[in-house]
């Protein structure tokens, strides 16, 4: 293992890393934020489906 090499690596990529701009933050913010929804939902639905089945959960 190499620790300079690796060192140089992440240096390199810190270097070309940016902060996003607003805009973007929201965008990736709203993307998460409705796949925990979807999740949460899909979560939800599931254990009503297994809760009415007899037998179920």
């Amino acid at each position: 293992m190499d620790v300079k090499y690796d060192v140089t690596s992440y240096l390199r990529v810190l270097k070309l890393a940016s902060t996003p701009s607003w805009e973007e933050f929201s965008q990736v913010g709203l993307i998460a934020g409705a796949g925990i929804i979807l999740v949460g939902f899909l979560g939800f639905v599931m254990f009503a489906v297994m809760t009415i089945i007899p037998g179920g959960v």
